[in-house]
């Protein structure tokens, strides 16, 4: 007898979209959100586009000027393209906003729950942020960057979304681990601008949100999942640590 339609891999998938919202509710909400912002962007007039993601922008004048606003404003669009495939923007998006965002942070929340996942996105969002910052005003001194740096656009969900995917590293099966750490290190560096000693400036906080991410996966409460409640038996926390060992999925 043939499987039916839904046991198979098209089936299976289905299944995973449908219960998507339900197994990462906050994830949902904001890829929604970044959505909808990344559609308003789109149909606002150019000065106006212009004028409110220069606010919002993380650089250097304005972390100085309106810190809390450019961290969290600039975690609220994504910096890419979701119709040009055939553009190193679109690829750009479909790791960070695709891979990062909509896979292994929805993974995250499904694993640690709706504040540890928050607390991994948005913290290597803003400490890669203010150590880029850093990197920046050292580079300034230096010359190493051109003054113009100073009021860049930088903006957008990557830095995040580049931690995810390294914690995101627990998803995989072991003998996938090391490969994936190599193309989150590496993707970053294929389309790096240098200047003098260091490549542009946002390669440098990709590179940082990564290695922050990978930091992640020596605490202890990054490799457990969180409690289910009742709590399952010794034998099923057994199962439970084997398999996160092994790795998952990160859309199950």
């Amino acid at each position: 007898m043939n499987p039916q339609p839904s046991s198979g891999p098209l089936g299976r998938a289905l299944r995973a979209v449908r219960g998507y919202p339900r197994r990462a509710p906050l994830t949902a909400g904001y890829v929604c959100l970044l959505l909808a912002g990344h559609a308003w962007i789109g149909g606002v007039s150019a000065d106006r586009a212009a004028a409110v993601l220069g606010y919002l922008s993380s650089n250097l004048d304005n972390l100085r000027d309106h810190p809390l606003s450019a961290l969290v404003g600039s975690a609220l669009f994504f910096d890419g393209t979701l119709t040009d495939v055939a553009s190193t923007d679109f690829v750009g998006t479909l790791i960070t906003l695709g891979l990062g965002v909509v896979c292994f942070l929805a993974w995250a929340e499904s694993r640690w729950g709706k504040r540890r996942a928050v607390a991994v996105f948005l913290g290597g969002h803003v400490a890669a942020t203010l150590l880029t910052a850093a990197v920046i005003a050292a580079g300034l001194r230096y010359g190493w960057y051109p003054a113009a740096v100073r009021q860049s656009l930088d903006y957008g969900v990557s830095y995040g979304a580049q931690t995810v995917l390294a914690v995101g590293t627990l998803a995989l099966p072991r003998r996938g681990r090391l490969p994936w750490a190599a193309f989150v290190l590496g993707w970053p560096v294929g389309g790096a601008e240098w200047n003098g000693p260091l490549p542009d400036f946002t390669t440098v906080g990709h590179l940082l949100a990564a290695v922050l991410g990978f930091g992640l996966l020596a605490v202890p409460a990054f490799r457990r999942r969180r409690a289910r409640a009742g709590g399952p038996s010794r034998d099923g926390d057994a199962r439970e640590q084997a398999r996160a060992d092994s790795g998952g999925s990160p859309l199950v």
